[in-house]
């Protein structure tokens, strides 16, 4: 793909092609890589992976991973493969959409699945084709996604989304209409004391145990800068610990 740009995540930890124009990695796949809790050995499926950003993070965090991928816009899918081969990390990218459970099920068995789906159903989309089915739902909402997440797990695999805090509800919905319970939410706020503008939540296949919301995460100090939490997670690959 033409007009990108090469940028460094994790500390220059792993390096990222993407667009310079429509859907660019930011904070959301950095954290959603640090939810997942994986185990080297483990198989990981990310559903919507565009250029790569969370998968890469996630297997830079926890080596010897098997990754695989969906992506539905093959220009996106391509690039995909390209950081993926640049930063050495064996990953089986496939194009397709999510509304094929099939090809989840054909992907499977894994321990655990990921994406940053897109979240708003309605609205004003913003422009360019790549951006706007980033983040606005184009025929597959919710629950499509948390569906091709659990047909590609394992029983006792997690189902792991991030998704704005306005959106926690649909997302908590379509999870246990998957058949993933034993849910938890992790609320993201701007600075301490405000209120999350972002939530990772994660379902475990065939989960009856109880819901678990945990301590927010401020990702701001009061000065602009990251908090100690959020540059740990952000800078130095750390997992996000959600045992508490």
């Amino acid at each position: 793909m033409s007009d990108t740009t090469e940028d460094l995540l994790l500390g220059g930890r792993v390096r990222l092609r993407q667009p310079v124009k429509g859907f660019r990695a930011g904070l959301d796949a950095l954290l959603l890589a640090a939810f997942v809790p994986v185990r080297p050995g483990q198989r990981v499926l990310e559903a919507g992976c565009g250029s790569g950003a969370a998968f890469l993070c996630l297997a830079a965090r926890v080596p010897g991973v098997a990754v695989v991928a969906v992506e539905r816009e093959p220009a996106m899918a391509a690039l995909a493969r390209e950081n993926a081969a640049s930063n050495g990390v064996a990953a089986e990218i496939t194009e397709g959409d999510v509304a094929d459970a099939a090809l989840a099920r054909a992907l499977g068995p894994c321990d655990h699945a990921f994406a940053n789906p897109p979240y708003w159903p309605g609205g004003t989309p913003p422009p360019g084709a790549v951006r706007r089915a980033a983040t606005h739902e184009h025929g597959a909402g919710l629950d499509a996604w948390a569906r091709f997440l659990a047909a590609a797990l394992s029983t006792g695999g997690t189902a792991n989304l991030v998704l704005p805090a306005a959106r926690f509800d649909a997302g908590v919905a379509a999870l246990r209409s998957a058949g993933c319970g034993s849910l938890v939410m992790l609320p993201l706020a701007p600075r301490a004391g405000e209120a999350a503008k972002r939530v990772l939540l994660r379902g475990r296949k065939g989960g009856r145990g109880p819901a678990r919301l945990l301590p927010p995460m401020a990702l701001h100090a009061e000065d602009g800068t990251f908090t100690p939490a959020a540059e740990a997670v952000l800078r130095h690959a750390a997992a996000l610990e959600t045992t508490a």
